[in-house]
């Protein structure tokens, strides 16, 4: 192994700058794991940081003549442990390679490195007028190969969809060093099988995302947003129903429970009654939002709102938007660790997977907070715990999983927009079927026939 390991090094350095590559134990255990709970992380034999495509080849080249493992890394801000270490592996850190290499108007698209920051583009895009949709809660840090790698969604996925629909086209080194490239700049495209949907997603077990071709839309207009509180959770998933229904398109449609409405009040003393069993938050950036929310008011009203609350304009909107954004760091507050779930049912679901959370939360005697993208179905139910407490940790990874098993039941799937990691792979054998998962296995062997790239994940 030492051998091994002193072959591996050498062989890095030569197609490798000395500040590309990271050998101290020290600093290498702090590229180990993602967020995720629950995860199990190994020790990398390397930790390398490239910043040129010539530079990921040679590591996937040098991966495959010595059969290394290579674990794909952005910002670490996952909650699957898709980017978890695996022992001796090559840590694949893409962070440094963050230029926005194009920014076309007429074209619509902007072409980026791996590690360009999600906010970032989304500044830099917007000073031509332009708007990239996907807006991950972690858009302040995580990074557009990660939001590529785990299909991130966002609070906007109710009418722009997650980051599937804005990718045309990408640069990939596989795991023997090739490069390959995918998809297409235009507007149009349908020549052949679609392999750059087939990256969407992968986690990084198919290939290294070296550049990506994103679509653009058209900055709208400044969104206005209100909030209902309603009487129980039902009563606001009725709400969410009769707003679909009736042909609306919201940008945001936000759901809070009442242990989220809590804990929010609890850190940020919001003033929200103690009544409030649930909250719903709905914004529009159509040209009128204002009407648009008063035909959404009604409807929460009509579906047993006790109070709805417009806002006169942007600044309020964002102060009633501040709930939502406090949710996970108030949730965070209550145990030391938390547990997030993904799990995404149909919105006609929706109030059953909030109850059936909601009676999981007390079988386990466990607090549990939901806080949903609601106008698409997918929850985030936040199970809180005291991880020094063996027995609460068990309790909270059983709840966990049997809240998976309720989303299946209810026709929904085990992750919305979080990846499946290590923390699912178990789950998603289950919603695949032996059919998908033999035919997904033979995608993984095509593309990485020596199973080097991220082992253990997903499968």
């Amino acid at each position: 192994m030492d051998d091994l390991l002193t072959r591996l090094h050498a062989e890095l350095r030569a197609g490798l700058p000395d500040e590309a590559l990271i050998t101290d134990p020290d600093v290498m255990d702090a590229y180990a794991r993602d967020m995720a709970s629950f995860c199990a992380a190994g020790a990398p034999a390397v930790v390398v940081l490239p910043r040129t495509v010539e530079q990921v080849q040679h590591v996937m080249r040098t991966a495959t003549a010595l059969r290394v493992p290579v674990v794909p890394q952005g910002a670490r801000s996952g909650l699957s442990g898709a980017a978890n270490a695996s022992d001796g592996c090559i840590v694949l850190s893409l962070v440094r390679m963050d230029r926005i290499l194009e920014i076309n108007p007429v074209d619509r698209i902007a072409v980026v490195e791996p590690g360009v920051i999600n906010a970032v583009l989304s500044r830099a895009v917007n000073e031509h007028g332009l708007y990239y949709p996907p807006d991950p809660s972690s858009w302040e840090m995580c990074t557009i190969g990660g939001n590529i790698g785990t299909a991130s969604g966002g609070l906007c996925c109710v009418k722009y969809g997650v980051t599937a629909e804005y990718v045309l086209g990408l640069d990939v080194v596989l795991a023997d060093g090739r490069l390959l490239s995918t998809g297409r700049r235009t507007a149009k495209g349908v020549a052949g099988y679609d392999l750059t949907r087939l990256f969407v997603g992968s986690e990084g077990s198919l290939g290294i995302v070296v550049k990506a071709v994103l679509a653009l839309r058209p900055q709208p207009p400044r969104q206005l947003a209100l909030a209902a509180e309603f009487p129980s959770a039902a009563a606001a998933c009725e709400a969410v129903c009769a707003i679909m229904e009736r042909g609306h398109t919201p940008s945001l449609l936000e759901l809070m429970d009442r242990t989220t409405v809590h804990a929010v009040n609890r850190l940020a003393r919001m003033g929200l009654p103690d009544s409030t069993e649930a909250l719903l938050l709905c914004a529009f950036d159509t040209p009128d939002p204002a009407a648009d929310l008063a035909a959404v008011g009604e409807l929460c009203t009509a579906a047993g709102a006790t109070q709805v609350v417009p806002a006169e304009d942007a600044a309020e909107s964002e102060l009633l938007l501040q709930a939502r954004r406090l949710s996970l760091t108030a949730l965070e507050a209550i145990t030391s660790a938390t547990m997030i779930d993904d799990v995404c049912v149909p919105r006609t679901k929706l109030a059953a997977m909030l109850d059936g959370t909601a009676a999981i939360a007390a079988k386990y005697d466990l607090t549990i907070g939901v806080c949903a993208h609601a106008g698409d179905g997918n929850t985030h139910p936040v199970v809180c715990f005291d991880q020094a407490d063996e027995d609460e940790a068990r309790r909270a990874r059983e709840s966990f999983d049997e809240i998976m098993a309720l989303g299946l039941e209810l026709g929904g799937t085990i992750t919305g927009e979080h990846g499946v990691g290590v923390l699912k792979k178990e789950w998603l054998a289950r919603e695949l079927g032996p059919v998908g998962l033999e035919l997904q296995q033979g995608i993984k062997r095509t593309f990485d026939p020596l199973g080097l790239l991220n082992p253990g994940k997903l499968f």
